[in-house]
C-alpha cells in the first residue's frame, strides 16, 4: 500500500520544481509512512510514500524501473498472484521478493496491456514508457484502490488522493466546478468514476486501462467490466473453494494480519477461511455503548464459535465524536457516509496491533445481500401498470390492507431504484439545481429493464456494484489509510467476482438473501447465531445532528461561505436542514451531506 504521485508533461512544458512536487507528496504520508522516495525523467516526475507489507527492505522501494530500463513504474495495493505468475513465466533475476519486482519483469515481457490483464489484487498503477513516450495509467476491477488524475495544457498529474490534483499548480488557480457531479454528491454522497467535481480532475474507471502520449492523445479500454446483462455460465467450481482461496492469498504478508468481524454474515465467513490458513489469527469488533446500534454480542458468538482470539474495543458514543473532525482529514474528497465515523475509529485501533486486516465487504453486493433488492423484485409488477392507473389502484389496497408502500407513486422503476439511494429528495435536489442532470455515467447506473426477474436481480446486482459498493470502497480505504492500514477485501477476488457474475440469482424471501453465503457460513456456526438480527455498522446520526452536533451545523451550513455557491441554489440545502432541525423531517442522512461537503472544503480547501 502507498501513495503516489506524478506528473507527465505534455510538448515541452517543464516539470514542476522538485520542492513544490514533494510537498504535494507529503499530503500522502500517511498512506505510505515507511520510506518516501521520487525519481525524475525527460517530461515526468514520480512520487512514492510506502506502507510496506511485501519484502520490507529497501529492494521493495519505489518508484522502480523495469530491467530493461523501458518502465518506471509506481503502483499501490497488492498484486495476489504475483506468486503464480513468477512461475508461470519462469522469470528469474528477482531483485526482490515484492509483488511490484513480478510487475516490472512482466512490463518488459508480455507488454502494459497483457501485464494488467494477467493481475489478480487490488490495485492503481501509473506506467511511464519511456519507449513509446507515453503513460498508461490503469486500476482494478472493483476498484479497490483509487486513483485521479488531472489534464492541463502542462500535461498530466496522476495521484493516489484527490487533493494531490486538484491542489497542483496546474489546477488549483481555476477550479471550476461540474454541477451535475456537485448534484451527485448531495443525492448520492460519493463521486461516481470518471467524474468528479472537477471539470479537469477525473478517476480511473474500474477494470480501465488509460494511455496519454505527450500530445495530450487519450485512449481508454475496458479491460474487465463486469456487464449489465448476464449469460449464466455452468461451473463445476465450488463457490467455498474459490473463497477460501481469495483468503489464502491474501493472508500472505511480511507483517501482521488479523480480521474485522461483525454480527453479519460476510465478515464471519471471511474470519473461518482465515483461521483455517492461520489458527492464531486474530479479530476486531467494535462496541458501542448504544444497545440498539451493538452487535458486538452476536460478533463474540461468532468468535466463540470459531474459536478466534477476539478484540472487543469499546467506544462510547463521546468517543466517535470527538473523533469526527480528525476523521474528516482522513477524506480528501466530498464524502456523505456517515458510518465513516466508527470505521475510521476501529481501523484506527486495529492499527495499534496490526499492519493488514481483511474484511467482508462485498459480499452483499455480490449474492444480493441488500433487503431493498427483494423489496424492488416484490414491487416491480407495479410498474408494469400505466401510470394512470396506479395511483388510484394503491390508494384502494393500501386502504384495505393489501399493500403497504408509495411504489406505484413513482413515474417509473428508475425513479423507485434511484429514490432508495438518494440521501436528498430528486425534488429538492431539482431545485437546488435547476436545470441540471446527472452525468450520463450515472444515468446509466440507474437505467433498469423491467424485464424477467432474474434478469432484474442481475441488473440490481450491476448497480450495486459500480454503484454502491464504490461508497463503501472509499470509505474504508480512506479510514484505514489515514491510520496506515492495509484492508483486504476477498470477496472481490477477480476469480470470485467472475464466480459469482455468471450464477442466476433469486430472491423470494428474506431467507434468500446472501443464500450461498450463509449455506458456507452454516457448515462452522450454527443457524441460530446466523439468522440474529444484524444492527449494521451506524451512529446515532438524527439525535447527534440535533444535540451535540447543532452548533457546528449552523455554523458550517449558515455561517461560513458556502461552497460552490455558483453552481447552486444554496438556499434550498440550507432551507433543508433547517427544516429537519425544526423537526419537519428526518432525513439525518441527507443533512449530513450537506454537513460534509462544508467540513470537506474547510479541511481541504485550496484556500485552507
Amino acid at each position: 500500500m502507498c501513495g503516489f504521485l506524478g506528473e507527465f508533461t505534455f510538448q515541452k512544458h517543464p516539470l514542476r520544481e522538485a520542492s513544490s512536487f514533494k510537498r504535494l507528496l507529503a499530503l500522502s504520508t500517511h498512506r505510505g509512512p515507511d520510506s518516501s522516495a521520487f525519481t525524475r525523467g525527460a517530461g515526468y516526475q514520480l512520487g512514492f510514500n510506502r506502507l510496506a507489507i511485501l519484502d520490507l527492505s529497501p529492494q521493495g522501494n519505489q518508484p522502480k524501473q523495469s530491467l530493461s530500463g523501458r518502465y518506471q513504474v509506481v503502483f499501490n495495493g497488492e498484486i495476489y498472484n504475483y506468486k503464480d505468475l513468477a512461475k508461470s513465466y519462469d522469470l528469474t533475476n528477482l531483485a526482490s521478493s515484492s509483488d511490484t519486482e513480478v510487475l516490472i519483469h512482466l512490463l518488459d515481457s508480455q507488454g502494459v496491456e497483457a501485464t494488467v490483464q494477467l493481475l489478480n489484487g487490488m490495485f492503481a498503477i501509473a506506467i511511464i514508457d519511456i519507449k513509446a513516450d507515453c503513460l498508461y495509467l490503469t486500476r482494478d476491477f472493483a476498484g479497490i484502490k483509487p486513483l485521479f488524475y488531472g489534464v492541463a495544457t502542462e500535461g498530466v498529474v496522476m495521484a493516489s488522493q484527490f487533493d494531490q490534483v486538484y491542489k497542483h499548480s496546474w489546477f488549483c488557480r481555476s477550479l471550476d466546478l461540474k454541477p451535475e457531479i456537485v448534484k451527485e454528491y448531495f443525492g448520492f454522497g460519493y463521486m461516481q468514476a470518471p467524474n468528479t467535481i472537477y471539470k479537469s480532475v477525473f478517476q480511473v474507471n474500474p477494470g480501465e486501462l488509460i494511455r496519454i502520449d505527450r500530445e495530450g492523445n487519450t485512449s481508454k479500454k475496458k479491460l474487465v467490466s463486469f456487464t449489465k446483462t448476464q449469460k449464466p455460465v455452468s461451473t463445476e467450481t465450488v463457490l467455498s473453494s474459490i473463497v477460501q482461496h481469495a483468503v489464502s492469498k491474501q493472508l500472505v504478508s511480511d507483517v501482521p494480519i488479523a480480521a474485522f468481524l461483525s454480527g453479519g454474515i460476510d465478515s464471519p465467513l471471511i474470519s473461518a477461511y482465515a483461521k483455517k490458513q492461520i489458527p492464531s489469527i486474530e479479530a476486531f469488533t467494535l462496541e458501542v455503548d448504544n444497545p440498539n446500534l451493538n452487535e458486538s454480542e452476536i460478533a463474540k458468538a461468532y468468535a466463540n464459535h470459531l474459536e478466534i482470539k477476539q478484540h472487543i474495543v469499546p467506544v462510547k458514543e463521546s468517543d466517535l465524536l470527538s473523533e469526527i473532525d480528525t476523521h474528516f482529514k482522513a477524506y480528501p474528497e466530498p464524502f456523505g457516509d456517515y458510518s465513516s465515523i466508527p470505521t475510521y475509529v476501529i481501523a484506527k485501533e486495529a492499527k495499534k496491533k496490526h499492519t493488514v486486516m481483511l474484511s467482508g465487504d462485498g459480499g452483499d453486493e455480490l449474492f444480493w445481500g441488500y433487503p431493498r433488492m427483494l423489496d424492488i423484485i416484490n414491487k416491480r409488477w407495479w410498474f408494469k401498470l400505466p401510470f394512470f392507473l396506479r395511483k388510484p389502484l394503491v390508494q384502494v389496497t393500501n386502504k384495505l390492507g393489501f399493500t403497504n408502500t408509495w411504489a406505484p407513486y413513482f413515474r417509473n422503476l428508475n425513479a423507485f431504484i434511484s429514490n432508495k439511494h438518494l440521501q436528498i429528495p430528486k425534488s429538492t435536489l431539482d431545485k437546488a439545481f435547476p436545470l441540471v442532470s446527472h452525468s450520463s455515467e450515472m444515468q446509466e447506473l440507474y437505467q433498469f429493464k423491467n424485464s424477467g426477474t432474474k434478469s432484474l436481480l442481475h441488473q440490481l446486482r450491476w448497480n450495486e456494484f459500480y454503484a454502491h459498493l464504490q461508497r463503501v470502497l472509499i470509505k474504508v480505504d480512506r479510514a484505514s489509510m489515514a491510520h496506515s492500514l492495509e484492508v483486504r477485501v476477498p470477496f472481490l477476488d477477480k476469480n470470485s467476482i467472475e464466480w459469482a457474475w455468471n450464477q442466476e440469482g433469486q430472491l423470494r424471501t428474506k431467507q434468500d438473501l446472501k443464500k450461498e453465503l450463509k449455506s458456507l457460513l452454516a457448515q462452522v456456526v450454527p443457524e441460530s447465531v446466523i439468522n440474529q438480527k444484524k444492527m449494521g455498522f451506524t451512529v446515532p446520526l438524527k439525535v447527534w445532528l440535533r444535540k451535540e452536533l447543532q452548533t457546528d451545523v449552523m455554523h458550517v451550513v449558515f455561517e461560513t461561505p458556502f461552497y460552490g455557491a455558483e453552481v447552486m441554489d444554496v438556499t434550498v440545502l440550507q432551507d433543508y436542514v433547517r427544516d429537519f432541525i425544526d423537526k419537519k423531517h428526518d432525513n439525518a442522512w441527507g443533512v449530513w451531506h450537506i454537513y460534509a461537503w462544508q467540513k470537506w472544503w474547510l479541511a481541504h480547501g485550496v484556500d485552507s
